[in-house]
This record gives structure tokens, C-alpha cells and sequence, in this order.
């Protein structure tokens, strides 16, 4: 009789082989034959043998996931078809090995530690005295401002408009970066998919580069600086590097550009629109086309209605907002070229100085620097320098060519309110308000009156000095040798020295308050040597000019052999308006870095003269005015200035607590630096050119 076993199924043939199999190892391995023997090889069994062991013993699981096709006991297209088990583990082991993948790509993705450098170059912007923008400076149109200083609502307009979980999220969004890689797999593109600090990532560590490899770059950024940075200070940097369109970076110049004002002065609604561009500025601009102002409206109000839906705006705040806040039609202009590059350049100078910067940290930009030029003034001096140099042109064509007009106005405080450098920027580099290249003639004569009225005078070499008042009288002759304690004033040459007056005019006995009122050269000179070069040098400077431009101590010191600027002269004069304290000028009123201020020196400020003396000299002023300009009813003192040599004609003067200083003269700069006779050019003193230029810049005409 026999036994009949049933067939079992193809598996568990497998496991009962398996067992069997295991049960005569084990059999084997406690043999009474094996003995001793058997037991010291399972006592020294290496660490090869248990992994051997654990092997085996899983040897029958992974049986069951190889596949074995077409699958017994299985029919139809089932038996091509994978167990859940095999399923199972595939998808573990991908899971897994993405895991691993990933664990190590964030692991050997490092932060830069430089930002690119669209992300840290920003322009530096000027501004007039009145708070309107003069020019700007850079390559970049970028201003960072601290996140305090923008609005909530501004920050949250953007927000709603981009990343409403930015608060939330963990720096990226699986679902949004899966999309992009779809649609770059599927369409080519990569568009959609980035949170706000992925944004910020390729903003400033990456390129514009569109492929999964920098998605992937992108995302492992953005993980770990999520993990390392605050949210506001991510929210900070993605508002100051996001482009917006009209060449600007960041929600500051944005503002600027679009509504003419600063993010800090935003409405909600102003925002919206603003937070709109982030989508591409080239497709939501207005200005642009009228399908962009379709989609721009459209998108600013999707925009209000998605910071209702997010909490962030109540409704009846979201009804007041149902007319789109159109932006200007085009970017405020800055004036470029001409006059406005020769007073970027003052104010640069002067700021880096005051604020004790380098080139390098002032040319990373983001200064905003408020200088003292007014306006008006500066428009009113360019336009009177405009109007002598076309005359010019007209009257004397051959040497009008190579005239020059420098020209400054200083307050009494020191502010520099307005200079004309030259007829462009761009064509003529060096600034003619700032040179030191002709000599002040006969309007440095107040300096010397100042100099005698301060210290006195010395008549013996070992006396003691003689006060000296406006009425002390000087010989007014023409052809007087200069004299010294011991005698006549030789020169080098062995020559006597003389002083000369213009047009070779006596005026005999004459006190030095007329010879200052009628610019007679004579006494000056002997006044210079009575009171001692040394203090009329020191004087002069004491009062705003540089020592560098004075040359030797000689007699003709007193007629203005120094060189002063335009600026210079304007300077030391407003010390006499301003009753004898000088300030020294200064064109920058304050400075701030990204909304912060920045530190100052402040401009130096000193005693040059007594009040009394400077009260004197003003006195003296007045009637130089007066008497050169019998029908003006204006409240003004002033002098003209001429050389021996007629090669600079002067007008100085004050109105107003503004001391304006021009003069005239002429360079062939293609040839040498050496002025060259005026002929002409400069005018007559009954009709000179530069008291027309100093009255029209002082609203006399």
C-alpha cells in the first residue's frame, strides 16, 4: 500500500527544501562523532560565519522577491505582473536610496560665502538741498533698506502675491519644485514651483540658468539657509535683490521709479501693484502696452483679494481699493552730464572725506547723500554762465573758444548752494569752480584791509604795532615805490618795486575805506608790507583761503597774486558777512547708508577776524557796491577784481547771507595751462561780464 503525499505549491517545495536543509546542518553540527572537535569550531567561529548565518537565514525572504516570470500558479497577464512583496521592496529600496541620496547633497552643499554682484552692488544717489533726487551714481539701480523700514503691509502684499507659507515652509515647496521639474522634463520650461527663499537663492549665489541642475542646487540652498537665517532676514534680502523692472532692483528703487516715492510712503494698494512685477516686470509694466495694463490690473486685484483670503486685509479695508493705482508713465529722470556730474563730484569727494570712507566701501554704493546744492541757484547760475558764454561767442568768436567761467555761491554757514564747473562734464572734465588757475587781482584787497585793521601796522623794524582804521590814509598815486623800515623794496632783479593802479590814475591822499570802495591798488600793496606778508597770508587763509595757493611773500602778495578758487573767494568773503567766522565750505549735509545715517565730521569752523574788523570790511564792501552800481536798490556788498596783466576778471560779492564768486579768463587748454589776455572777453568794468553773470545768479536780474 502506498502513501500518496499531495503536490504542494511550487513556494512551499521552496521553504520545505529550506528547513530540511537546515535541519541536517544542524543535525550534523551535534553529531556524538564530532565531539570536542565540533564544539571549539562554534566557539572560534569568525565573524565571516554569522554573517554567513544571516545570510542563510534571509536567504528564503529574498527568494520570495526575486522575480521569477511568468509566476507560477498565477494565469494571464498576472503571471508577467510583480508580487506586493516585490513591489514593496522596490519602493523602499527607492525611497531609500533617493534618502541617502539627498542626505548626502545637503551634507556637501555649502552656502557661498560671497553674494554675486548684482546682489551686493547698489548706486549711490544724490539729492538736492530740498530732498529731490540729483543724480545717481553706479552701475546697479539698488537701494537695500532695513525690513522695519517697509511696511507690513508692503511685506505682505508680497507675500500674498508670492509665498503665503513663507512663514511657514521649510524654505521650499516639494510640490512646487516637483511641477517645475515636470514641466522642464514635459514643455522645456521651468517655470513656477520657487518659495521666496528659493527665490532669494538664485537671486544672489546663482545664475538665471534655467535647468534641473540648478532647480536642485536652488532647493539645497535654500534648505540650509532656511535652517541658518531668519525669516525676516530672508524676507529682507529677496525685498532688496528682486528685480522690478525700469532698471531698478529692490522694493525701494521700485518705489522711486514707479510712484516717485519711498517704500516707506506706500499704500497697500500701491504695493499690490508693485508685488505684481515680481511675476516679470516686462509683462505687467502699464507703461509698456495696453495688454500689459490689462494683465497688471488684473493681477492687483487678485492680489488685494488674496490678502483678505490670507488675514492680512480686512474686506472693508480691501473696498477702498477699487481703482488701480497707476504708476507714473515713466522713471523720474536724473540729470546726467553737464552741471550735475561736476556736482556729483564735489559732493563724493567731500562725503568720502567727512565720512572717513575708503573708494572701495563708497563705491559698493548704497550711500544716499543729501548735499547742500540748491536748485534754483544752481539753475540760475548755469543759466547766467549759459547766457555770457553764447555773447561771447557772438561778440568775440576767435576767443571765445577757449574762455572759461568758473563760479560758486557759499552761505555764511559754509553750504556750497550752487557752482558752475564748465560747459559739460563730458567734454571738459576739470572743474572750473575748484581750480586754483588765475589769480585773484584786486578782489583779494579785503584781506589785506582785514589783516591791517586786525594786527595793525609796523611803520620801524622794532616799534610796536599802529591801530589802523578805515580812515587811516594811504597814498593813492600811481608809481609809489613800496616801501620797507629800512628803505625802498628792491627786488631780485635789483629793480625798485612800484605799485600800480589801473589805468595808471592818481588819487593822492586817500583812506583805506575809499581805496577799498574804489579798488585802488597803491595803498594795498604798502598796507601788505606795513602789516606783514606773513599775517596777510594768515589772515586770508584764517578766513577760507588755502594756503597751498598763495605763492612767495612778496610785495605783490597784496594785489592777488594768489590763486584761489572760485569757491575759495566765495568762502572768505561770506567770513566777513558771517561777522568775521569762517566755516569751511562743505557740499554734503548728511549721508545715509540703506536707511541708516551715516557719521559726519563736521565742517570746521573758526574766528578769522574780530567782528568789529569784519563789520568794517562789510562796511567797505558795500560802498565798493554802491558806488559801481548807483541804481541798484539792492542789499549787497561787492568788488570786482582785475590782474596787471588782464588775465582774470573777478566779481565778488554777498546778498542775502550768500557770498557769490565768478571769473573770467582764458586757456588754451589744447596748447598750456598759462591764461591768456582776456581781450575783451570779460567786458569793460562799466559793462563787465562777470558781475552780469554774479547779478544774474543772485536774482538781481
Amino acid at each position: 500500500m502506498q502513501l500518496k503525499v499531495p503536490a504542494l505549491p511550487p513556494d512551499e517545495t521552496v521553504q520545505l527544501r529550506t528547513v530540511e536543509t537546515e535541519l541536517s546542518r544542524t543535525t550534523e553540527s551535534t553529531t556524538p562523532e564530532s565531539g570536542l572537535r565540533g564544539h571549539r569550531r562554534t566557539a572560534t567561529r569568525s565573524p565571516a560565519s554569522a554573517v554567513s548565518r544571516a545570510l542563510s537565514r534571509l536567504a528564503p525572504h529574498l527568494r520570495r522577491l526575486r522575480p521569477r516570470y511568468p509566476r507560477p500558479g498565477r494565469t494571464g497577464w498576472r503571471r508577467w505582473m510583480p508580487s506586493w512583496r516585490q513591489w514593496l521592496g522596490a519602493v523602499l529600496t527607492f525611497l531609500g536610496l533617493t534618502g541617502a541620496a539627498l542626505t548626502v547633497a545637503y551634507a556637501a552643499t555649502d552656502i557661498p560665502a560671497n553674494l554675486n554682484s548684482y546682489a551686493t552692488q547698489q548706486d549711490n544717489v544724490y539729492f538736492w538741498s530740498d530732498g529731490t533726487p540729483m543724480a545717481r551714481t553706479g552701475w546697479v539701480r539698488r537701494q537695500d533698506m532695513p525690513l522695519k523700514d517697509i511696511p507690513e503691509d508692503v511685506r505682505w502684499a508680497v507675500l500674498a502675491a508670492e509665498n503665503a507659507s513663507f512663514y511657514s515652509d521649510p524654505g521650499i515647496s516639494l510640490s512646487g519644485v516637483t511641477r517645475a521639474v515636470w514641466r522642464t522634463f514635459g514643455e522645456g520650461d521651468t517655470q513656477g514651483g520657487s518659495t521666496i527663499t528659493q527665490q532669494y537663492v538664485k537671486n544672489v549665489y546663482l545664475n538665471q540658468d534655467r535647468s534641473v541642475g540648478r532647480k536642485f542646487t536652488e532647493a539645497m540652498l535654500a534648505l540650509k539657509l532656511d535652517n541658518r537665517m531668519s525669516k525676516d532676514d530672508i524676507l529682507e534680502g529677496y525685498l532688496n535683490t528682486s528685480w522690478f523692472g525700469r532698471g531698478t532692483y529692490g522694493m525701494q528703487r521700485a518705489a522711486q521709479a514707479y510712484y516717485g516715492k519711498d517704500v516707506g510712503e506706500l499704500n497697500v494698494s500701491e504695493a499690490a501693484f508693485l508685488a505684481s512685477l515680481l511675476k516679470g516686470a516686462a509683462l505687467y509694466d502699464p507703461a509698456l502696452s495696453k495688454a500689459n495694463h490689462a494683465r497688471a490690473v488684473e493681477r492687483w486685484s487678485w492680489i488685494l483679494d488674496r490678502m483678505v483670503d490670507i488675514g492680512r486685509l480686512s474686506p472693508d479695508e480691501r473696498a477702498k481699493y477699487r481703482e488701480f493705482p497707476e504708476p507714473l508713465k515713466q522713471t523720474r529722470g536724473y540729470d546726467t552730464g553737464k552741471q550735475s556730474d561736476y556736482l556729483v563730484e564735489l559732493a563724493a569727494q567731500y562725503a568720502k572725506k567727512a565720512a572717513r570712507l575708503t573708494d572701495k566701501e563708497f563705491d559698493l554704493g548704497g550711500y544716499q547723500i543729501y548735499t547742500t546744492f540748491d536748485r534754483k541757484r544752481e539753475t540760475a547760475l548755469t543759466d547766467a554762465v549759459t547766457k555770457a558764454r553764447e555773447k561771447a561767442a557772438k561778440d568775440h568768436p576767435a576767443t571765445a573758444k577757449t574762455a572759461h567761467y568758473g563760479a560758486a555761491s557759499v552761505a555764511t554757514d559754509g553750504r556750497i548752494l550752487a557752482v558752475h564747473g564748465g560747459p559739460d562734464h563730458r567734454e571738459q572734465g576739470f572743474n572750473e569752480s575748484n581750480a586754483t588757475t588765475v589769480p585773484a587781482g584786486s578782489a583779494f584787497q579785503p584781506f589785506v584791509y582785514a589783516s591791517a585793521l586786525q594786527n595793525g601796522v609796523h611803520r620801524t623794524r622794532d616799534g610796536g604795532p599802529t591801530e589802523v582804521t578805515p580812515e587811516t590814509l594811504y597814498d593813492g598815486d600811481d608809481g609809489v615805490p613800496v616801501m620797507t623800515p629800512e628803505g625802498p623794496y628792491w627786488d631780485r632783479g635789483g629793480k625798485q618795486v612800484t605799485a600800480r593802479n589801473d589805468g595808471r590814475k592818481d588819487y593822492g591822499r586817500i583812506s583805506l575805506h575809499q581805496a577799498l570802495a574804489q579798488s585802488v591798488n597803491t595803498p594795498f600793496m604798502q598796507l601788505g608790507m606795513d602789516t606783514g606778508l606773513d599775517k596777510v597770508r594768515r589772515t586770508a587763509v584764517a578766513a577760507g583761503l588755502l594756503g597751498s595757493s598763495f605763492g612767495p611773500q612778496v610785495p605783490a602778495l597784496s594785489l592777488g597774486s594768489a590763486t584761489p578758487s572760485a569757491i575759495r573767494m566765495a568762502s572768505g568773503y561770506a567770513t566777513f558777512a558771517a561777522e568775521g567766522t569762517h566755516v569751511e565750505p562743505y557740499s554734503v549735509a548728511r549721508i545715509t547708508r540703506n536707511g541708516s545715517r551715516v557719521r559726519l565730521a563736521k565742517p570746521a569752523s573758526r574766528r578769522a577776524v574780530t567782528a568789529k574788523v569784519a563789520e568794517q570790511v562789510q562796511a567797505a564792501l558795500g560802498s565798493a557796491f554802491s558806488l559801481a552800481h548807483p541804481a541798484s536798490t539792492a542789499r549787497a556788498t561787492g568788488k570786482a577784481g582785475t590782474t596787471q596783466n588782464d588775465t582774470a576778471a573777478w566779481y565778488v560779492g554777498t546778498a542775502s547771507d550768500v557770498s557769490t564768486a565768478v571769473v573770467a579768463y582764458r586757456i588754451d587748454l589744447g596748447k598750456s595751462l598759462e591764461p591768456l589776455p582776456l581781450k575783451g572777453v570779460a567786458g569793460t568794468p562799466a559793462d563787465s561780464v562777470p558781475y552780469d553773470i554774479w547779478s544774474g545768479a543772485v536774482g538781481l536780474r
